[in-house]
């Protein structure tokens, strides 16, 4: 059994950048539930980044407000400057990292910058929470309701439960008004149809090839109790992902044969 988790020293991060919209509803949220809240997150941004580091580039750190920062960099190098620089003397009990304009259900927990922020606080050993409220395909506003209404009761449960480390907790929002979710419940991560990523091809002025990256709409067939499926159906969807990658299986099955024929 897992002990409660403090909520004493929040720091707060997210893909979306300082300014986001997301960022001020989490921020609101946590000030519910701590008077010790700290923000450090990219100054632009930075959505897809996934679990990437700045290396070869110099961090530009500028202060906002008295526990308030942004980085020129990512979300994974945002936490790392708040746990082993900002923070230091007196690290968090606690990161919460969006809240993501988007969901972030099966491989986009992958690419997901959100997401990359929870496995930091996690790798340094704080408990850590990635947060997303899901959208409808443009021109349709984004629908926050479900977030606001339910996130700070989400965080609640889960902290008042805990969880093991070198784990964090993934929590989706479906894109509906909050009197029309249906609950919450403990999902899989889902995985979607393959092929949806198309390559758009464009030429700039002087000639020269230029692509984008559009993600298909098509909505695949996720099993019902999978964090996609949920979402989807009108569910608040929270996902334990564990930052040990090792498939266990394959290596019980795979372990006697390679080793036999060394």
């Amino acid at each position: 059994m897992s002990q409660a988790i403090s909520a004493e020293r929040i720091l707060i991060s997210n893909d979306d950048g300082i300014h986001a919209t997301g960022l001020r509803y989490l921020e609101e949220i946590a000030r519910e539930l701590s008077d010790d809240v700290w923000v450090v997150a990219p100054d632009s941004e930075q959505s897809g980044a996934g679990h990437s580091l700045t290396l070869t580039e110099p961090l530009r750190l500028r202060q906002i407000d008295e526990k308030r920062f942004a980085v020129r960099g990512t979300p994974t190098d945002s936490v790392m400057l708040a746990v082993n620089h900002i923070m230091k003397d007196q690290r968090p009990t606690l990161l919460l990292s969006g809240i993501n304009r988007g969901a972030n259900l099966a491989e986009d927990v992958t690419y997901s910058g959100t997401v990359a922020a929870a496995m930091e606080g996690t790798l340094a050993g704080i408990p850590s929470i990635a947060l997303s409220q899901a959208i409808k395909p443009f021109p349709e506003p984004t629908n926050w309701s479900a977030a606001r209404s339910f996130g700070r009761k989400m965080i609640e449960k889960v902290l008042a439960e805990g969880w093991p480390a070198e784990t964090l907790i993934n929590i989706n929002f479906p894109s509906i008004d909050a009197d029309a979710v249906l609950g919450v419940k403990i999902a899989e991560q889902g995985q979607r149809d393959l092929g949806h990523l198309k390559v758009e091809q464009r030429m700039d002025m002087r000639g020269v090839p230029y692509y984008w990256f559009r993600l298909s709409r098509e909505p695949g067939r996720p099993g019902r109790e999978t964090d996609l499926g949920l979402v989807r159906s009108g569910w608040i969807a929270i996902s334990p992902l564990h930052l040990n990658l090792t498939h266990r299986p394959t290596c019980e099955a795979m372990g006697p044969f390679i080793e036999e024929t060394f």
